[in-house]
């Protein structure tokens, strides 16, 4: 069985084909880059809808493929921005329509953990899901992922995007606060907002803000904006491996291509006598063929959607998912 999975949760248009053995045929994607200001949701699914086809086609001639040889089409379901989630719902649709072959909508967060698990070769991990929508420590627990802690307000991506907008660094600043750290000198105390298993970022965005009007070079903010955040979410996730009895850890989304996240990350868990696990940078942010591999893997346990129920759903939580293809 050959599945082609179409992701467009938020800034990525993405497709991606594997095969009946879970290898990745395709990847491919184009991610909307506004030209000043942040992400805007009609925006980037107008972005999405103008490229959809060249990328479906992209894939197609990546994989060798011809339409005739899909056999599944998958689409990320939700969580996500509403108009974009339609454009990926819509184009997945057609394509199944179209060819008069199945569809599965499948859940964006979940995608992450399964393709995760499948590349790293890790059994049965936590997951610390760091991106930009998106921050959850989740794990598997009888018969569901369940989620163990999350941000109360504002995701973690996010939160650097915002504030790196605010600072004057332009948009998609994750990166860059990466490398601005490097060069950091001094650490400031922020506020640190851990709050039982979850934690929040709005009190560390306010205070960063306010270290720029006193002067403090953007490379000791990044450093410390980097080093409180990255420690807030490295403590829920270990508290959530010692709670549920975990010895692995897995990193998945945008925001786990950062070093120096999985540098605490990995501190942590060997402290632990426990192993983490990262997929290549490629799987980590938002694509297609993870898309792919979760809609196979549920329509091989006997997952079945009729196109009327393949509505999409923004707030699409991970633990409303039944996993029928884990025992």
């Amino acid at each position: 069985m050959i599945t082609l999975g179409i992701e467009g949760t938020a800034h990525t248009l993405g497709v991606g084909i594997v095969d009946s053995d879970h290898n990745v045929m395709a990847n491919e994607l184009d991610m909307f880059r506004p030209a000043e200001g942040g992400l805007h949701p009609r925006e980037a699914a107008n972005h999405h809808a103008d490229v959809v086809s060249r990328i479906m086609g992209d894939a197609l001639d990546k994989a060798g493929l011809k339409p005739k040889d899909i056999d599944l089409v998958s689409f990320s379901m939700g969580p996500g921005l509403g108009p974009c989630l339609r454009v990926a719902g819509t184009a997945a649709r057609a394509f199944s329509c179209s060819m008069g072959i199945p569809i599965v909508g499948v859940n964006h967060c979940i995608a992450h953990i399964e393709i995760g698990r499948a590349l790293t070769g890790c059994h049965d991990p936590a997951l610390l899901y760091a991106s930009g929508g998106n921050t959850q420590v989740i794990a598997f627990a009888e018969g569901r992922y369940r989620i163990f802690g999350e941000t109360q307000d504002i995701g973690i991506g996010n939160m650097l995007d915002k504030l790196g907008r605010d600072l004057g660094m332009g948009f998609y600043a994750g990166p860059i606060f990466e490398k601005l750290a490097k060069d950091g000198r001094e650490f400031h105390e922020l506020p640190y907002s851990v709050k039982g298993m979850d934690v929040a970022f709005s009190g560390l965005m306010t205070a960063a803000l306010s270290l720029q009007r006193k002067g403090v070079p953007l490379e000791d903010i990044a450093l410390s904006v980097q080093e409180t955040a990255f420690a807030m979410l490295t403590e829920v996730t270990e508290r959530a491996m010692a709670h549920i009895g975990k010895d692995e850890v897995l990193l998945g989304g945008g925001v786990a291509q950062n070093m120096r996240l999985r540098e605490m990350v990995q501190e942590m868990a060997e402290a632990r006598g426990a192993e983490m696990f990262v997929p290549d940078r490629r799987f980590c942010m938002d694509n297609g063929a993870m898309i792919a591999w979760l809609g196979s893997e549920m329509y091989s346990s006997g997952v079945r959607m009729d196109v009327s129920e393949t509505a999409v759903r923004q707030r699409f939580r991970t633990d409303e998912v039944e996993v029928s293809w884990r025992s």
